[in-house]
């Protein structure tokens, strides 16, 4: 185990010994380098529970510490019960023997012991190509699914396509008008239609494929051409930003295996639903909902099912297929179905948990371009396309860009600054502080791979940016482990900033070659380097070897 580690199986065994067993021990490093290399607030959060003082709690925990010899040199309780740790100078150095040793599996945890997550995300309908603001949720999605890889979890990547509905039928209509302008024909896109570029162009493609319906005669046969070229389409658009999916379930699929009818039939025999005006309705108050909701519309509406209905349907087949750890990536608009999905699944009492499945909800980007909004996109018309995006600032910057701000905030995408090539870009940053480190090897005529830390005195590292940069280098793991259980990737942006920027300044403030320190200079620039590139991967960011 590593330092960080140790003192934590320490503390949650010695808060065992007082009476506090499974407790959630959080460890962080202080920014005043005079309140240790490691601190927590243990105490503070066991006092209430113990019914003691803060301080009283912390003077126990440590009493009752069973450390190894040789790890720490000093521990203090400061303020109001915060317990802070000094590490040995000998542990301090002691992680860059384990980062080369694990090399890329650096900053891996096993918290999730190989069980099943299911995580969903994109899942745009199939009426377009993909917009900035799919972009986002496609970054979040595919870097939450990383992060609970890199904690031990086997993750099942899914996109759900809306294949049914009347914003298909709408683009079938479209399309449809389209064929028939294209003969000559009169006709005219629907009120709701689409009508981008991209809506021509699959009406042109149809006619030369259907020689004995260039007029689109046969809508259920437009329908699925629209359908199929649109998903052929949006995967162009997934695979330019390296995003892929292990599972593409199709909602049409919920209705030809009777699985609607089947969640219905569930849903009545469970005694939560009833029927008022000719429709079917879910008691959802039963639950703490604001009002009951409607499952299937009446006859004179054309007993339709909801939205919702098929949703519940599609989250069982999850439940169903063994995924008993799902989480959903959405937009904000989608507030308002977290709580009616749950609640469905709850209703049919089949024992799945009342969090089931977990939403990370993200709002929308704002894409700017030499101070103006860029709204527009020439094949899709009315909006700006992530291709568009990637074409113009690369799949990197791109990728970096969506994830440095929490999800649920409004981004605004500055394309210049993408495109920069300076410090101020914080992508560029990253991968250049990278390339400098790979850039001492490149000097020195040496393979990175092939530094050992054996045999090497890392004592000599005694510069306040070295022992820094070490002990940023540590918190990896510890980073990556809490960036996954809280679904924030942008946590691992900002590490890579703060790594990036120690770095920096110790690259240029010191001399690597040709110095008494080399040995042990290259082992820290080779552990630096192993850490950003661990991090760029996990994003899904390359890691140059040259700017």
């Amino acid at each position: 185990m590593t330092a960080l580690e140790t003192i934590r199986a320490a503390l949650a065994q010695a808060a065992s010994r007082l009476g506090a067993s499974d407790v959630e021990v959080a460890l962080e490093r202080p920014r005043d380098p005079t309140h240790g290399d490691v601190a927590t607030n243990l105490a503070l959060t066991l006092a209430k529970k113990l019914g003691q003082k803060p301080r009283a709690v912390a003077d126990k925990l440590i009493a009752g510490l069973e450390l190894p010899a040789g790890l720490v040199r000093k521990i203090e309780v400061a303020g109001p019960g915060f317990i802070n740790f000094f590490l040995a100078d000998a542990q301090v150095v002691s992680a860059l023997p384990a980062i080369l040793s694990a090399g890329a599996n650096y900053g891996k945890t096993d918290v999730g012991h190989g069980a099943t997550f299911n995580v969903e995300f994109v899942s745009a309908n199939p009426t377009g190509p993909l917009h900035v603001g799919h972009g986002r949720q496609a970054a979040l999605g595919d870097a939450i699914a990383a992060l609970l890889e890199w904690t031990g979890w086997r993750v099942s990547r899914e996109f759900y396509y809306n294949d049914a509905g009347s914003q298909i039928m709408n683009l079938a209509r479209s399309v449809q008008a389209r064929i028939r302008q294209a003969r000559g024909l009169p006709a005219e896109i629907p009120e709701q239609g689409y009508q981008g570029d991209y809506i021509r162009e699959i009406a042109e493609r149809y006619i030369a494929e259907h020689p004995q319906d260039n007029e689109g005669a046969d809508l259920e046969a437009v329908r699925r051409y629209a359908v199929r070229e649109l998903r052929a389409e949006q995967d162009r658009d997934l695979q330019a930003f390296g995003v892929k999916f292990d599972v593409y379930f199709l909602e049409s699929s919920l209705y030809t295996t009777g699985k609607v009818e089947e969640t219905t039939r569930r849903l009545v025999a469970a005694g939560h639903t009833y029927e008022k005006d000719g429709a079917l309705w879910l008691r959802t108050t039963d639950f703490g909902d604001d009002k009951d909701r409607v499952m299937r519309k009446s006859a004179e509406k054309g007993s339709d099912y909801t939205y919702f209905l098929p949703d519940v349907a599609y989250h069982v087949t999850k439940w169903e297929r063994g995924f008993h750890h799902a989480l959903n990536v959405q937009g904000s608009d989608h507030h308002g179905t977290v709580a009616r999905v749950r609640i469905g699944l709850q209703a049919l009492e089949m024992g799945i948990p009342q969090g089931y499945p977990e939403y990370v909800l993200h709002q929308m980007v704002t894409v700017m371009r030499g101070g103006d909004e860029v709204k527009l996109s020439k094949r899709a018309g009315s909006y700006m396309t992530v291709r568009d995006l990637v074409e113009e600032v690369g799949r990197d910057a791109v990728r970096y860009f969506y994830l440095m701000r929490r999800g649920e905030t409004h981004f605004v995408f500055d394309v210049d600054l993408a495109k920069s090539q300076t410090d101020e870009n914080p992508v560029f940053y990253v991968q250049m502080a990278h390339a400098r480190m790979v850039g001492i090897y490149r000097v020195a005529g040496r393979d990175p791979a092939s530094v050992s830390a054996a045999g090497v005195d890392l004592s000599v590292l005694t510069q306040p940016e070295e022992a820094d940069l070490i002990k940023e280098l540590a918190d990896f793991p510890a980073m990556v482990q809490g960036a996954a259980a809280a679904r924030e990737p942008h946590r691992i942006t900002g590490y890579l900033e703060g790594l990036a920027r120690i770095a920096h300044a110790w690259y240029h403030k010191y001399r690597v070659l040709g110095e008494p320190e080399e040995a042990a200079r290259l082992v820290l620039a080779r552990a630096v380097q192993q850490v950003l590139a661990n991090g760029l991967s996990l994003l899904g960011i390359r890691a140059p070897e040259r700017m």
